[in-house]
């Protein structure tokens, strides 16, 4: 494919945000630095890739997933890239065209697709394109408007999961694991009664509880945290609007006069025992993690004051704030309270899996310069919460990164024992590598670079699967 034009008019089509028209197998890469020893498993991302030529009202949000796996093993790092086999993608791709709307043109559905996809059971297309996950032996590809798919560890495809007819409703693509427990902690949302709905998946992968939680509109909540004892939500003011979709203007809108709440539910809840705690109006997309202070719950997460999906081109050039911020909960008194934690901007946070859900030191958040554009992260920095400490390391001055994922070393003793992986793009040369830090000190630079033999598009999520013993 040729170089990418960096001024295609659809912001989620521009530069690095353009498809690779091909599935890979590439291996024998080449490294620059040394491949750390332990280091053996598979890092895989998922993100949007249209397999057709999309519309002109295309939001990246839209594209059909495509997962990026990088595997090494016995020092050798070898690449993939498979398109997750949709019910939509097959659809479209044996049509040779669009065929289905997206979130920013509900209407621009083909009636006919639209049935022939209702029989195949997803009333809406599953793109399959934000995060991909393993539990209990399953990688599950997530999207959150739908069921999982599972695939393999190779990436092909195997369909449609919903852990034996248990799942009733669509999985959040952000669900939470208990490294104790072994657990699987997830929710549901949707624009229709019940708007939420939280369940828990024993370490076997067998759904084991579900709770319906009531709340009185129909919003859009993309994640949550856990800690030891609650679920924790933020009920903000984000609210679906299907008519003013179906008219053509978004059809998530942003209504302050609603409210907006922090919700702790008792995990082992058999009933809705929500306690909700007002703040100020504000939206996160993202949780680096949460955990529980004697009687007061923490949450920490990258909140913008409004909501900004970039549902149109003025939101997509203008990217909201997002700084590190933390909400408190006081169960005793009643209260909730909201601070920020840094004054610079960034999203996907992430911190060890050993630590999700409890007391926590340094978290790894994907930062912006003040110039950049939506998605377009270009450094990441480590978050020493416990003392305000922090420290960043920058990519290169034509590169754009996402999300930094935590790989623990095998033998460590310390939370921060392990490396930091992302992908990465050199917009200059329009190329692409993996980029290995240190997590104990980032700002060092690189330990180990792999060049890929192709140009990876941004993407969402991702997961470091661990060798099998």
């Amino acid at each position: 494919m040729a170089v990418v034009e960096e001024t295609n008019p659809n912001v989620h089509l521009a530069g690095n945000k353009w498809p690779v028209p091909d599935e890979r197998d590439d291996v024998a890469l080449k490294v620059r630095g040394v491949l750390p020893d332990g280091l053996e498993g598979v890092f895989v991302r998922n993100g949007p890739n249209p397999v057709v030529v999309p519309g002109e009202r295309y939001h990246i949000f839209d594209g059909d997933g495509m997962l990026h796996a990088l595997t090494i093993r016995d020092g050798v790092a070898s690449y993939r890239n498979r398109w997750v086999r949709t019910a939509g993608f097959e659809m479209e791709q044996a049509a040779g065209r669009q065929l289905f709307g997206g979130m920013t043109d509900l209407a621009g559905t083909d009636r006919d697709a639209a049935k022939a996809l209702a029989d195949k059971g997803e009333v809406l297309k599953n793109v399959a394109n934000t995060h991909v996950v393993e539990h209990a032996g399953r990688v599950l590809a997530l999207w959150e408007a739908g069921l999982p798919y599972e695939v393999t560890r190779e990436l092909d495809t195997v369909g449609h999961y919903d852990f034996g007819g248990a799942l009733q409703g669509p999985m959040t693509a952000h669900p939470k694991f208990d490294a104790r427990t072994g657990e699987m902690i997830f929710f549901g949302y949707q624009p229709f009664p019940p708007y939420l709905r939280l369940h828990t998946v024993d370490a076997t992968g067998a759904l084991v509880r579900s709770v319906d939680i009531d709340i009185p509109n129909p919003v859009m909540i993309h994640d949550f945290a856990i800690t030891d004892r609650y679920a924790v939500f933020l009920d903000a003011p984000a609210v679906f609007d299907l008519r003013a979709g179906l008219a053509g203007d978004p059809f998530v809108q942003w209504r302050p006069a609603v409210g907006c709440r922090v919700g702790v539910i008792a995990r082992d809840a058999t009933s809705d025992t929500t306690r909700w705690f007002d703040v100020e109006p504000g939206y996160v997309f993202h949780f680096l993690n949460a955990f529980d202070d004697g009687d007061t719950v923490h949450l920490d997460g990258c909140r913008q004051d409004g909501f900004n999906m970039a549902q149109s081109p003025e939101e997509a050039t203008n990217p909201a704030r997002t700084p590190l911020t933390r909400f408190s909960v006081d169960l005793v008194a009643g209260t909730a309270s909201v601070e920020q934690l840094d004054d610079r901007s960034g999203d996907f946070p992430r911190t060890a899996d050993a630590v999700a859900g409890r007391p926590y030191r340094y978290g790894y958040v994907a930062t912006l310069d003040e110039r950049s554009g939506f998605g377009d992260f270009t450094s990441v920095t480590k978050y020493d919460v416990t003392n305000g400490a922090r420290e960043s390391f920058r990519y290169g001055a034509a590169d754009t990164t996402g999300e930094v994922v935590f790989a623990a070393a095998p033998d460590g003793e310390n939370e921060d024992d392990g490396w930091l992986l992302s992908w990465v793009h050199d917009h200059a040369n329009d190329a692409s590598r993996v980029v290995i830090l240190d997590a104990r000190a980032p700002s060092a630079g690189p330990v180990a670079e792999v060049l890929l033999p192709r140009r990876v598009p941004f993407g969402f999520h991702g997961s470091w699967l661990p060798a099998h013993d």
